[in-house]
C-alpha cells in the first residue's frame, strides 16, 4: 500500500519535516504556579516527537498576559532555561519544536493581576459561565481598553517573547491570533470598538496583528514564523457579522510577510459562531499562497483529501495526540487509537498523570 500523502516528508520553507502532521497546541496547565516550564513538560513533548511538526501549549509573553492556571510563560530567564529543557528533549528525539506565542486580552480576571483589570481592543466582556481564578471560578469582568499609547509595549513584549523562544532553542513560533485572545480581539469588529488608528475599519483592526508580525520577524526569519486564526470560531464569546471580509484582509495581509504557514482553525468543532456560511480552507487558499495548516476535528482520512485535493499543506491533529503520543506510526500502520482522555485531566495541575502516562502503542 502506498504511503499516504499527509505521512510523506515535506519541506516547510528551509525546515524539512518527516510528515504532515502537526501536533496542534493543547494548553495543559502543567508548568505550576511559577509558570516554569519543566522535565515532566519536556518528557511529555519528546514522546510526541514523531509528529512532522510540535506547536507548543500557548504561552504568555508577559505578566500582563496571563489568565489560565499554570500555564508556562516565557518573559523570564528561569522560563527561557525551562523550554531549554524542552527543546533539547524533542530534539533529541528527533522533532521540531515551534513555541505559540499567547496574550490572553480579557481572557483573563484580575485575580492573575494583583487586582488590576485585563486588558483588550474595548471595554467588552465576555458572555459566559466564568473564568477558573487562583481564587476560584469567578465572572468573566468588563476589560480596560488599552490606551494608545500602550499597543508599542505589548507589542514589545511578543518581540521579547520571540527572542527567547530562539535562544531557548525552539526551531520557529507560532503568533496566536485566534480564539478569542488579545490580537483576535483587535482584529474582530465584535469586540473592536476603537476609533483611533487600531479600529473602525477592516484595515486599522489588522493593525495590531501586521505590527506584532513586524515585531516577531524582527528575531526570526519569516519563514520561521507562523500565524494561527479562527475566522469561524465562537470560543470566548467571539464571531463578528463581517468575519469574512475581516479574515480575508487578514490572510492577504499575512501573506506579504512569507510566512512559514498560516495555521487555520476551519473545523467547526470547536464552536460555531453561525454568523454567515464557514470560511474554508479554499477561501484562504484564494489570498494566501504560503503553506496553509488545518485544523480542528480532522480524521486521517479527512486530512488526506486536504493534502491531496491541495487545501492543506499540513494538518493538525489536537486531542488524539493526549492519549496517542505515537499518533504519526499508529496512523502510518494502522493500529488503534487509544481512548480519548478524560476530560478532567486534561487541565488538572497532577504531574505527570493523564499528561505524559500514556502508553506507544504495542503490536500482539
Amino acid at each position: 500500500m502506498s504511503v499516504r500523502h499527509v505521512l510523506q516528508p515535506c519541506q516547510l520553507g528551509d525546515l524539512a519535516l518527516p510528515n504532515r502532521v502537526v501536533m496542534a497546541p493543547l494548553t495543559r496547565g502543567r508548568a505550576g504556579k511559577e509558570r516554569l516550564p519543566n522535565a515532566t513538560m519536556a518528557e511529555y513533548y519528546a514522546q510526541r516527537a514523531g509528529a512532522g511538526l510540535i506547536i507548543s501549549e500557548a504561552t504568555t509573553i508577559s505578566e500582563q498576559a496571563n489568565g489560565w492556571l499554570e500555564s508556562p510563560g516565557v518573559y523570564t530567564d528561569a522560563m527561557e532555561a525551562g523550554w531549554k529543557t524542552v527543546t533539547a528533549a524533542v530534539h533529541a528525539a528527533g522533532g521540531r519544536i515551534f513555541l505559540q506565542l499567547w496574550h490572553m486580552g480579557r481572557a483573563s480576571h484580575s485575580d492573575f493581576h494583583g487586582g488590576s483589570l485585563p486588558v483588550s481592543a474595548s471595554a467588552v466582556k465576555i458572555e459566559g459561565d466564568g473564568i477558573h481564578t487562583p481564587l476560584g471560578k469567578k465572572p468573566y469582568e468588563t476589560p480596560r481598553a488599552l490606551e494608545t499609547w500602550e499597543i508599542a509595549n505589548v507589542v514589545a513584549d511578543y518581540r521579547r517573547a520571540a527572542a527567547r523562544a530562539r535562544a531557548a532553542g525552539f526551531d520557529g513560533v507560532e503568533i496566536h491570533a485566534a480564539n478569542g485572545y488579545l490580537i483576535d480581539q483587535f482584529l474582530q469588529s465584535k469586540t473592536n470598538l476603537r476609533t483611533d488608528d487600531y479600529g473602525g475599519s477592516i484595515e486599522k483592526r489588522a493593525r495590531f496583528l501586521r505590527e506584532v508580525v513586524e515585531a516577531v520577524t524582527s528575531e526570526w526569519p519569516a519563514g520561521r514564523v507562523g500565524v494561527r486564526l479562527a475566522p469561524n470560531g465562537a470560543f470566548n464569546d467571539m464571531g463578528s457579522p463581517n468575519f469574512r471580509e475581516q479574515f480575508s484582509h487578514a490572510a492577504q495581509m499575512l501573506d506579504r510577510f512569507g510566512l512559514a504557514y498560516l495555521h487555520v482553525m476551519d473545523g467547526l468543532a470547536f464552536g460555531f459562531h453561525k454568523l454567515g456560511e464557514p470560511m474554508t480552507l479554499a477561501d484562504f487558499r484564494r489570498v494566501f499562497k504560503g503553506p496553509l495548516v488545518g485544523n480542528c476535528g480532522y480524521s486521517l482520512e479527512t486530512a488526506e483529501k486536504a493534502v491531496t485535493e491541495g487545501l492543506a499543506d499540513l494538518v493538525a491533529f489536537g486531542r488524539p495526540f493526549i492519549s496517542n503520543p505515537d499518533l504519526v506510526e499508529r496512523f502510518r500502520h494502522g493500529w488503534p487509537l487509544a481512548a480519548p482522555a478524560e476530560m478532567a485531566a486534561w487541565y488538572a495541575p497532577t504531574g505527570a498523570k493523564g499528561y505524559a502516562d500514556f502508553p506507544p502503542y504495542t503490536p500482539s
